[in-house]
């Protein structure tokens, strides 16, 4: 059985967004389409029939959009999170509003999107809101790491369906300042020219191996989330891998992911290798 994208729904905008973008994704990559709500204890206090209100108007939404997409619907109960996590384990992608009410009252940047990001088994798509605007570009963060590969990958493959620019972003901060001594000076000096070249052979195999799409890449010293979020305001998706090493040496949830996931305007992708497990 092929694997199939899987949104989250719950009646709320953000979560409508969430079944848009989904919709769209299973249309442009020739997959199937999961709805599911999460019917947790205190929305059984307001009818079953809420919930599947809330799942019934999420399947119109894509029905609309998607007319040649199997889209089925599961209503669950249990933990949202943990529900969440386990769908991921079969799906291509877990996609989420960035927050939400009903079955997903807990759907804040900080809870439920960011425990779901940081322990699903695959990418996890958070969209805060409809994005009407294309700018034929995917974002990606690439320091060279395994989590910076799958992410890689994943925009490689949005990249490609969309028929987008793929552009790779590397940044790192310029190391702490020392009055002692001229050789640190001239290390330093060093290091930020060797960085930028280092960057760029990075990306070569990934321009070299994928003919049919533009690459474009930029070498930035900031802080890694501030390029990331600037390089947003003008693309369709912000790809970033849950943790990263050299220019994204911080990136665990919490750190360049967590602050792309708050500030971006546009979906974020947060990807895992696919053979990582949480220990």
């Amino acid at each position: 059985m092929s694997k199939q994208i899987v949104v989250g729904a719950d009646g709320s905008p953000a979560a409508a967004a969430a079944v848009e973008w989904a919709a769209d994704d299973a249309t442009r990559r020739g997959l199937d389409l999961r709805i599911v709500h999460v019917c947790e204890q205190w929305s059984h206090n307001q009818g079953v029939e809420y919930c599947e209100g809330a799942l019934e108007a999420a399947a119109d939404i894509a029905h609309g959009l998607a007319a040649g997409v199997k889209v089925t619907t599961e209503l669950l109960t249990g933990n949202v999170v943990e529900r969440l996590i386990a769908e991921s384990t079969t799906a291509d992608s877990i996609v989420l509003g960035s927050r939400g009410l009903g079955g997903f009252t807990g759907m804040l940047l900080g809870s439920v999107s960011t425990a779901v990001a940081g322990h699903a088994a695959g990418p996890v798509v958070v969209v805060r809101a409809p994005h009407p605007v294309e700018h034929g570009r995917v974002v990606v963060g690439y320091d060279g790491s395994d989590h910076a590969r799958a992410a890689m990958e994943y925009a490689v493959e949005q990249a490609r369906s969309r028929r987008a620019r793929l552009h790779v972003v590397t940044a790192w901060q310029v190391p702490p300042f020392s009055p002692y001594g001229v050789a640190y000076g001239q290390l330093v000096e060093q290091i930020m020219e060797e960085l930028p070249r280092r960057a760029r052979e990075l990306v070569e195999p990934w321009r070299t191996g994928n003919p049919d799409l533009v690459v474009t890449d930029e070498q930035q010293c900031d802080h890694p989330a501030t390029a990331l979020v600037r390089a947003a305001e003008t693309a369709d998706l912000v790809v970033v891998g849950s943790r990263g090493r050299g220019g994204f040496a911080s990136a665990l949830l919490g750190s360049i992911s967590h602050a792309v996931l708050h500030h971006a305007t546009c979906p974020v992708a947060v990807v895992r290798p696919p053979a990582e497990k949480d220990a």
